[in-house]
């Protein structure tokens, strides 16, 4: 009598909001995912409970594996940092990350956010082409943005919200 073939689990991504209990994980991941050093104030700034929906943990079966972090700034959203661990990527990881934090940006009403902006070093094109596929265009060049690294300049690329009431209103009614 054989064995039945061993059934491979579905892999399970979850998202967590950021706490300080949760806050010495993200700073690990972002000390391997960034080659630049996060101050305190950035920090404290991301598990702020007017970001919670903007700023959360990656899990990939139980393991955290990345984040998002944004932060509000009047009608804007900035976001600041996302990344995923090199071994979890292509898993549809970041996408899952970006498209929460679309529609939580959607659905925001105090503020109502207009748009998500970011900065994109110039030479990461991976990156680039990543957040076009995701609907954002590029808007400029800020030259001389990063201070620490090469080369300096970034792409600014920006994607406009729409409200939730309007992409349902686009959808079409059957």
């Amino acid at each position: 009598m054989s064995n039945p073939p061993a059934s491979s689990s579905p892999s399970r991504v979850t998202f967590a909001y950021l706490t300080h209990r949760n806050l010495g994980t993200v700073k690990k991941l972002n000390s391997v995912l960034f080659p630049i050093k996060y101050s305190d104030k950035f920090y404290q700034d991301i598990i702020a409970p007017e970001v919670e929906d903007f700023c959360q943990l990656i899990y990939y079966n139980d393991v955290p594996v990345g984040n998002i972090c944004c932060r509000l700034e009047n009608k804007d959203l900035y976001l600041m940092t996302m990344g995923v661990l090199a071994p979890y990527r292509s898993k549809q990881l970041g996408s899952q990350a970006l498209k929460r934090v679309i529609k939580a940006a959607a659905s925001h009403s105090k503020p109502k956010i207009r748009r998500i902006y970011l900065h994109v070093q110039v030479s990461n094109t991976d990156a680039k082409r990543f957040y076009e596929r995701h609907g954002f265009k590029e808007v400029g060049i800020k030259e001389d943005y990063y201070k620490k690294i090469m080369p300096r300049d970034a792409w600014i690329l920006e994607r406009i919200i729409e409200s939730e009431d309007k992409q349902d209103q686009e959808k079409p009614q059957f």
